[in-house]
């Protein structure tokens, strides 16, 4: 005889929420994102976050809204821990794993302290590397137009 299974409950994207004497806290996971977008972006070597096409339309909507902090920043809160995807462009010539490393510990550093959540992970993804040379052809092309 077949025992009866209960089906898997899918992954909810739930805000993170704890009890207290003196009432609940909700954090949202978009906060989660931030946190670590802000952190991530203070890393030494750390040009920009997001991938080429999360860079091109993040340009619009800072032209339009401000600066995205959570772009680049992809999230999975569960409610007493985080795991981070980041995607970033490095700076020349600074050392690829030193960028990656100093990423990782800004973001578990302001996650754990800020939010009070653990870090389980932190994935970084080097997209592309910005040369120096890049600012100094935009500037050309702007002269031009």
């Amino acid at each position: 005889m077949a025992t009866p299974t209960t089906p898997a409950t899918p992954a909810v994207n739930t805000p993170t929420s704890t009890q207290t004497a003196l009432g609940k806290t909700v954090i949202n996971d978009g906060v989660v994102a931030k946190v670590a977008g802000i952190a991530a972006r203070e890393a030494r070597g750390v040009y920009a976050l997001g991938g080429g096409a999360a860079r091109a339309f993040g340009a619009i909507r800072e032209a339009v809204a401000g600066t995205d902090q959570t772009q680049g920043i992809s999230v999975e809160v569960g409610e007493t821990q985080v795991a981070v995807d980041v995607t970033i462009v490095a700076d020349y010539p600074t050392p690829l794993q030193d960028v990656a490393d100093g990423v990782r510990a800004n973001i578990i550093r302001a996650v754990e302290t800020i939010v009070g959540l653990e870090v389980t992970e932190v994935n970084v993804t080097v997209n592309d590397v910005h040369l120096p040379s890049d600012d100094k052809d935009e500037a050309a092309e702007a002269r031009v137009q």
